[in-house]
């Protein structure tokens, strides 16, 4: 009797392929996130209701996934940080599909010591 294992194995791979490419971005705990300081150059948005913080001499850009909707306002946060030193605390993660990590999910967004985002605990 002859066993074809082909299907066994496409599957297989199709998985492992599936977890490189659709991993869920991780909330860590706010002590095991990076940590940057920067000044905004730019905030819009991006995506699907998603809010893009751009920070003057950084390739990377941070979002807040669905970010108006939960009631960040790009017109006020425009007026009120541009030019303004932001801190952004954010998940070490990477996927097959981000190379270089240019666009990074914000976890915690602070100003002056004041939290204007946070997903964290």
């Amino acid at each position: 009797m002859k066993t074809n294992y082909q299907p066994y194995l496409i599957v297989i791979i199709l998985l492992g392929f599936g977890f490189l490419f659709l991993r869920p971005i991780p909330i860590p705990k706010e002590q095991d996130c990076l940590i940057i300081k920067g000044i905004v150059s730019g905030i819009y948005e991006g995506g699907t209701h998603d809010v893009i913080f751009k920070l003057k001499d950084q390739v990377k850009q941070f979002y807040v996934n669905r970010g108006t909707e939960y009631g960040l306002d790009i017109k006020k946060m425009q007026n009120e940080l541009i030019d303004k030193e932001i801190v952004i605390k954010y998940p070490n993660y990477w996927l097959l599909t981000l190379p270089g990590n240019v666009m990074i999910h914000a976890s915690k967004i602070e100003f002056n010591e004041r939290t204007l985002y946070t997903q964290l605990d």
